[in-house]
């Protein structure tokens, strides 16, 4: 169980703004453009993965187990189990721990695990009032019968329940997730300036990596069967002021809210993949790894508080390896709101909330901001749901490559009040 796993490489696609209407691609086909790219420059051929392991948490209906499918259509061959992992936000990252703890078992030495959505694909449903409507519809044999269904119709019965809006929300407390953030923006005192100022700080990191080239490594460009490319995320605001956020009104509570889609991560298409192996799969086909998984844990919390999740899932690492937050020489933290960022690292500094949840006389202290997602994160690059646990840790390790460090953490919180984290260490 202590044995290495190192990470050899990995890919994403682009992430993909949702504009409201279906995307070019499906969630399959973003993980197998990601995916084959990733495979065609390794030393191996596909057959020789000992498995393929993919987290969705929306998957289209047609693409049921879609871990499999992709593996199929990845060329992977008829003997290399493919499965699918979920846990809502943290689902990609759940692919990695799954992956990581197969190859500690033996169970494993070479797996390709990583995450994927295509959230603009969500669906529209239908209400329950219209399903029961349609069942008398189909049950009535006579015209007699059916007239009498059909004088019960009403207009209204045709308005779509959206899919994602209903995935999007607690099912126990009945809360969005926007609204747990609006939660931790009242605990904590997070003024709505604060929220904007960092959301669009977000935009310019964003902006200024995309300039120096610091998300190429890890791109796939996407190409529609019309010819059009898609080479680098497409929902960064280079104009992004604090004139234009302060403009728009709070989403998820209207009255008194400070949460809008500005200061909010975006919904968006993408998938991301790492390829992990054992020390002796390294040796076997020669790998050159480029980091390792040190360390990972999984917490859990009040759901109306489901945005401190990265707080419970990191402190126990740190506290294991006996780290303090800016020992560390870079953070990724998922930023699902800007709030729920903001509420993380006044957690971390937090006294009372650190002795309360982890029996700590002091609080760790929260990361250093000057490395603590460095390059923006998803109120800018856009919040996949199924990918973005495996995208952070991806980029994580191109961060510590770039500046040379060594250890990194990469966390997020998790829908239904939860989160994850991963230590990582460059090699």
């Amino acid at each position: 169980m202590k044995q290495d796993v190192f990470i050899i490489d990995g890919a994403r696609t682009p992430f993909l703004k949702s504009r409201n209407r279906p995307g070019p691609f499906s969630a399959a086909d973003l993980a197998t453009a990601a995916g084959a790219a990733l495979l065609l420059r390794q030393a191996f051929s596909p057959e020789r993965l000992d498995e393929v392991i993919l987290g969705c948490a929306s998957p289209a209906p047609d693409e049921v187990n879609i871990g499999r499918g992709v593996a199929l259509r990845l060329g992977c061959g008829d003997a290399v189990p493919g499965w699918t992992v979920m846990r809502n936000c943290a689902s990609g990252m759940q692919a990695l721990a799954s992956a990581l703890a197969n190859i500690r078992l033996g169970r494993a030495g070479l797996v390709l695990a990583g995450g994927v959505d295509a959230l603009s694909r969500a669906p529209l449903l239908l209400s329950d009032e219209m399903v029961r409507w349609l069942a008398d519809w189909y049950a009535a044999k006579t015209v007699r019968a059916r007239l009498g269904v059909l004088r019960r119709f009403r207009p209204r019965q045709l308005a779509p329940v959206i899919g994602i809006m209903k995935g999007l929300t607690d099912p126990v407390v009945g809360q969005l997730m926007g609204q747990t953030a609006e939660n931790l923006a009242w605990t904590f005192g997070i003024a709505r300036e604060e929220m904007d100022a960092y959301a669009m700080e977000s935009h310019r990191r964003v902006a200024a990596a995309q300039d120096a080239g610091r998300f190429d490594a890890e791109i796939v460009p996407l190409i529609e069967r019309d010819g059009q490319v898609h080479a680098a995320d497409d929902g960064v605001r280079c104009d992004a002021s604090m004139e234009g956020l302060a403009r728009l009104k709070p989403f998820f509570d209207r009255h008194y809210g400070r949460v809008t889609p500005g200061n909010s991560s975006q919904i968006t298409d993408g998938a991301a993949w790492l390829l992990l192996a054992s020390a002796e799969a390294v040796a076997r086909f020669g790998l050159d790894p480029v980091g390792r998984i040190v360390d990972s844990e999984w917490a859990a919390l009040s759901p109306e508080q489901m945005g401190l999740g990265p707080v419970h899932a990191s402190v126990p690492i740190l506290q294991r390896h006996g780290l303090a937050p800016d020992e560390l020489d870079a953070w990724e933290l998922n930023e699902a709101f800007a709030a729920q960022v903001i509420a993380c690292r006044r957690a971390f500094a937090d006294d009372d909330y650190c002795r309360a949840h982890f029996g700590l006389e002091a609080a760790p202290g929260a990361p250093d901001a000057a490395r603590m997602n460095v390059d923006g994160g998803a109120i800018a690059i856009g919040h996949p749901v199924g990918a973005s646990g495996a995208r952070i840790v991806l980029h994580l390790l191109e961060v510590l490559r770039r500046s040379g460090g060594r250890r990194g953490m990469a966390t997020i919180c998790i829908g239904g009040g939860q989160g994850g984290a991963m230590l990582v260490e460059a090699l």
